[in-house]
């Protein structure tokens, strides 16, 4: 939240001080650790007054306004909430308000829940829905409305409008939680505030949301049988819902007029990609549209296909892999749902694969064909193996060559790692990936991050935060020989990551549960999993709620840049072919997605002690900061 005060304070700091803005822009500068967008200021500089005033005329000085208010685990900003008093019950009740300086906006493609502005280039979601799943995920996260959902509506108020000029969206059905109103409509708006709020001190009311106890995340596989079954355990926001609603419409064209798209959403980690694609997949399983889920991952694949098919053997059939369509027919499905799109490779032929079809066909080709809607969601910095190159612009390229339609939604959110834009930036600062190089690290609320001197005090932090009922897990780059092969005669599994008398064993390699480790599938999810090292192969796509990460000697801090050292990495996907420069992306971006994995806090350790230096000079050590999420 950017600035709290009551409508008559901040009337009063408009009219006379004229500061506003200014004041909202130097708080977000020492929030974010960046300017606004001028259109964000824009906005303040122009709709936070329209509300004010209106609340003022309407007698509801004393609500309070809650401006730029954090979604809990998330990056995304609700404009204002409006905290008080309920007229009726007498108790707090609130109004989540998107305020939009749109003069004219209509449908696109005749899709209401789609919006075209003739100022942007590209669809947005419709105010009513945006603002709508603002409240679900309010009361979905915010402990405080646990017990009173209903203390929570929301409007969208479009100040500069006419009725005639954004007719068309209403045509998104309204309720208590979406509601539109014009500039036309501001008598009716005020009364509408005054039906929710009483003209009584909200101070109480917001000190009760603010205080809210924040429930964590739903990770992804623990709902995703639900989700693929009951659906409703996600809430869309924004441009996840505008990219579900992109795919839902083309679905619907394809069906109609034996049209045929491919759709790119793009995001970082923690965007809400998987969630996307499962949301997509349980709705069209529903209505019974031919789908397929698609990754080039085993873990994720093997995870999914266990979790969410655990009673019903043909949800597991909806789990597949990139290379499984050499054979399919073409537009045999309707939609094919690629997630972890960054893991194609260059073709689907390997060592394995029948003569006959060792045609060299890109494999983007073959995904493209076999359906009339292929989706495909990734994010371009982690691709981690020689030969993975699933970018947006490849996609595009290889939609062009087949005279198919291709759009792009951009996820900008972050809900991953605390829903830390901030930590997020550090991190491809840190490694270079992005930015200037790296920076020291200024906790900002969301999420936490550590060093540890020792692999032990790395060890010993996760067991004393998985003993106050969080879950941890370990992780490091691939620096040690790993023993794939398990015997009978063994008791124990051998300890391959060995750091002088600190030793652990790598995640098992097999598909079978081994000596109470579980397979490598459900390293990241089964709890046994703590008891080994994670690699990137387990980690990638998958969360928990504390990472460590251990920084082996393939990349260490020398002075002032990084070295990659490729002798130092022991994984067998780097040949001689391998170029150095391919190895150094790789590498960095593997860190990149270790160091991603933590939705409450990570906690890096580096084998290298020039390097623990300088994380110490970036970060504080466990003994010193926060030691809890």
């Amino acid at each position: 939240m950017l600035f709290r005060e009551s409508a008559a304070s901040l009337a009063n700091r408009t009219l006379l001080e004229g500061r506003l803005t200014d004041l909202l822009t130097e708080n977000f500068l020492h929030r974010h650790g960046h300017k606004p967008h001028p259109s964000e200021v824009r906005s303040w500089d122009r709709s936070i007054p329209a509300l004010t005033h209106t609340l003022v005329e309407a007698g509801l000085g004393e609500v309070e306004m809650l401006l730029e208010y954090g979604l809990p685990l998330t990056s995304k900003r609700a404009d204002v909430i409006l905290a008080g008093v309920h007229p009726t019950n007498g108790e707090a009740s609130y109004v989540v308000v998107e305020l939009k300086q749109w003069s004219s906006a209509y449908p696109e493609d005749g899709d209401p829940l789609r919006c075209r502005i003739d100022a942007y280039p590209d669809p947005v979601l419709n105010p009513i829905e945006q603002v709508r799943g603002y409240c679900d995920y309010l009361v979905s996260f915010n402990g405080a409305l646990e017990r009173v959902p209903d203390a929570v509506t929301g409007v969208a108020y479009l100040h500069n409008a006419t009725e005639f000029a954004v007719a068309g969206l209403r045509e998104v059905e309204e309720d208590h939680r979406g509601r539109m109103f014009t500039g036309e409509q501001r008598g009716a708006f005020m009364d509408y505030l005054r039906a929710r709020l009483a003209p009584k001190p909200g101070a109480d009311a917001a000190d009760a949301l603010l205080q809210g106890k924040v429930r964590p995340s739903r990770q992804l596989m623990a709902v995703a049988a639900e989700e693929v079954r009951d659906r409703e355990q996600f809430v869309l926001l924004d441009e996840q819902r505008l990219a579900y609603e992109t795919v839902m419409a083309a679905v619907r064209k394809a069906r109609r007029a034996n049209h045929k798209q491919v759709v790119v959403v793009t995001g970082g980690p923690g965007s809400g990609k998987s969630v996307i694609a499962l949301s997509l997949l349980g709705d069209l399983y529903r209505c019974g549209v031919p789908a397929v889920h698609a990754t080039g991952s085993q873990s994720f694949t093997k995870t999914m296909r266990k979790v969410a098919g655990a009673r019903k053997p043909e949800v597991q059939r909806l789990f597949r892999y990139f290379n499984s369509f050499m054979e399919a027919e073409p537009n045999d499905l309707d939609v094919l749902v690629c997630d972890e799109a960054h893991r194609l490779r260059k073709t689907s032929a390997n060592r394995y694969t029948r003569a006959a079809l060792r045609t060299n066909r890109p494999q983007v080709a073959e995904l493209i064909d076999a359906a009339r809607v292929p989706v495909f969601l990734l994010d371009q910095h982690q691709v981690v193996r020689p030969g993975e190159m699933g970018t947006v612009e490849q996609i595009r390229q290889a939609a062009a060559d087949q005279g198919v339609d291709c759009q792009v939604v951009r996820l900008d959110s972050q809900f991953r790692c605390g829903g830390s834009e901030s930590y997020l930036r550090w991190v491809t600062d840190l490694l270079e990936l992005e930015g200037t190089g790296p920076t020291v690290w200024e906790p900002d609320g969301k999420v936490h991050l550590l060093t540890a001197d020792s692999p032990q005090a790395l060890e010993d932090f996760l067991v004393a935060r998985r003993a106050e009922g969080y879950g941890a897990r370990l992780s490091a780059g691939y620096c040690w020989k790993w023993t794939t092969k398990i015997t009978p005669d063994m008791t124990g599994l051998p300890s391959d990551v060995v750091i002088g008398s600190w030793s652990k064993p790598w995640n098992l390699s097999g598909d079978r549960a081994v000596l109470g480790a579980p397979p490598a599938a459900l390293w990241a999810t089964d709890p046994a999993g703590f008891g080994q090292v994670g690699c990137v192969y387990t980690a990638q796509g998958f969360e928990y709620d504390w990472s460590g990460v251990i920084l082996g000697p393939d990349l260490v801090w020398r002075t002032d840049r990084w070295v990659v050292d490729r002798t130092a990495s022991k994984d067998p996907v780097f040949t001689r072919a391998t170029p150095d420069e391919d190895v150094d992306r790789l590498i960095r971006n593997t860190y990149k997605v270790l160091l991603t994995r933590g939705m409450i806090g990570t906690i890096v350790y580096s084998t290298d002690e020039e390097t623990r230096a300088k994380l110490r000079s970036l970060v504080p050590p466990c003994g010193q900061g926060p030691a809890r999420g």
